[in-house]
């Protein structure tokens, strides 16, 4: 395993995220003769698309479907590529000169890079319900980390609510591995369809148009499918039932696990503490950073690639992961051996095809975005979504005044189960958009380390004589 000792202390290109964007561009780069090193904070390499994909106890490939195999090559081609590749590492701080603070087993050190890739994907879309943080209720991304890393599949009366198309995913391969669904809950609002319409020619000319079909059969043959317009989870310690409402009825049933989910967003936080530019997209209901034709972020020398850079799915976030690598190569090593990147282009432009449906389609209904009353936003700090109204209605603008109101966002996710709910919330509150509203101010450490881990970091020969002085 890779320690601190075992790195260099510059690179001319650091990639940040093993998941399909990171390993395209690690491996494109150190190819074309550019020292490369991609961090990634979990044991093995994949994101969580292909989670799991040199490890996963799943041998049976129908149970995750050929879709998830198709990692592995892009796994083995980046071990081949000459890329350091480093797992278990966590970044938690990137600032606007590229120096990348990275902490593994326990050390921390400090990495000079020439050019930066942030490949850290994209997290699942805040579903605050009332009682989502009961135990017993998990997001579909975290059952399928479950099942892809580990082989664990849940057990008693399982449901699934929520939209989007790893709703379905995960429904298909749960069944294939041989839980038994109870119902599936969707949360689509029915003029969601009307709104998908106009995009509907190019998604009979996607690759998401028969795939997505195909599951959808698939499960609706083996699963109740029910509409519904509220939902809510109830226990006593731990999840007991779900009640909601379908077609203007209220309806009561018994769950053990009840997996939530309605879609996925980028992950911003690491890019928006190095000062990278967003804007709020509409179509997406979420941030997205300001990228030029090649992945160029606002911050000169770091780009942005993958779901990070707005949800497109894992092949398309490949393409990316090149389009960034081949502008990376370019900055570096002009002279290097690089793909026709228009060629690459107009995979991208394939890739991409039909998505301005799904996001129609699968856009969260407002109940859903926006929680009222005591359900809880900031799982961290156990902020109610009444409490976020009442400090708005008091004159609170932002999400970086309500933490100081109610330290909403400091906790150990440092906003990411919440930062949307809260700028949504306020922006609803004050009638203006999410826009105007902003996102929280993130500063390093982004991610959770320890005194210990700061105090591992090596000073200078300057530093240590200033420091006997």
């Amino acid at each position: 395993m890779t320690g601190p000792s075992d790195l260099s202390s510059s690179y001319d290109l650091v990639v940040i995220g093993g998941g399909p964007a990171g390993l395209a561009a690690a491996a494109l780069a150190a190819r074309a003769g550019v020292s490369t090193v991609l961090f990634d904070e979990n044991p093995g390499i994949g994101g969580q698309i292909y989670r799991g994909i040199t490890s996963t106890p799943i041998k049976n490939r129908a149970v995750l479907g050929e879709d998830y195999w198709a990692g592995a090559s892009l796994a083995a081609e980046a071990k081949a590529s000459g890329a350091q590749i480093v797992t278990g590492a966590t970044v938690w701080s990137l600032d606007p000169s590229r120096q990348v603070g990275v902490s593994i087993g326990g050390e921390a050190r400090m990495i000079q890079a020439h050019r930066v890739i942030i490949a850290t994907g994209s997290l699942e879309r805040p579903f605050p319900i009332p009682g989502w943080t009961l135990p017993g209720v998990m997001t579909a991304g975290a059952a399928q980390t479950a099942l892809k890393a580990h082989g664990l599949v849940p057990e008693g009366r399982v449901l699934l609510a929520g939209s989007g198309p790893l709703l379905w995913l995960l429904a298909a391969q749960l069944l294939r591995a041989g839980t038994t669904i109870e119902t599936i809950l969707d949360t689509t609002p029915r003029s969601n369809w009307l709104r998908a319409l106009p995009h509907l020619a190019d998604f009979l000319l996607s690759p998401y148009w028969s795939k997505g079909l195909a599951l959808l059969r698939e499960v609706r043959a083996k699963v109740p499918v029910i509409p519904v317009q509220r939902l809510s989870a109830h226990g006593e310690g731990k999840l007991q039932h779900v009640e909601y409402q379908s077609a203007g009825k209220d309806y009561r049933r018994q769950a053990d696990m009840l997996f939530l989910h309605q879609g996925v967003v980028p992950n911003v936080n690491l890019a928006n503490a190095a000062g990278v530019a967003h804007r709020w997209s509409e179509r997406q209901l979420c941030f997205e950073p300001v990228l030029d034709v090649d992945s160029g972020s606002s911050v000169s020398g770091i780009s942005v690639a993958g779901d990070g850079a707005g949800i497109a799915g894992g092949t398309a976030a490949v393409e990316r992961g090149r389009i960034a690598a081949i502008a990376a190569v370019r900055a570096v090593k002009p002279s290097a051996s690089v793909p026709d990147p228009q060629s690459v282009r107009q995979r991208l432009q394939r890739e991409e095809l039909g998505r301005g449906f799904l996001d129609a389609l699968y856009r969260p209904a407002d109940m859903f975005r926006l929680p009222e009353g005591e359900t809880i936003v900031c799982r961290c700090e156990e902020v109610m979504a009444q409490q976020i109204h009442d400090m708005a209605a008091k004159g609170c603008e932002g999400p970086n005044q309500m933490k100081a109101f109610l330290r909403c966002g400091m906790g150990p996710c440092q906003g990411r189960l919440c930062g949307l709910t809260v700028t949504e919330l306020i922006a609803n509150e004050r009638h203006t958009r999410p826009a105007d509203v902003g996102y929280y101010r993130l500063r390093p450490p982004v991610k959770p380390i320890t005194l210990a881990e700061l105090a591992s970091l090596p000073i200078s020969e300057a530093e240590r004589k200033a420091v006997e002085r």
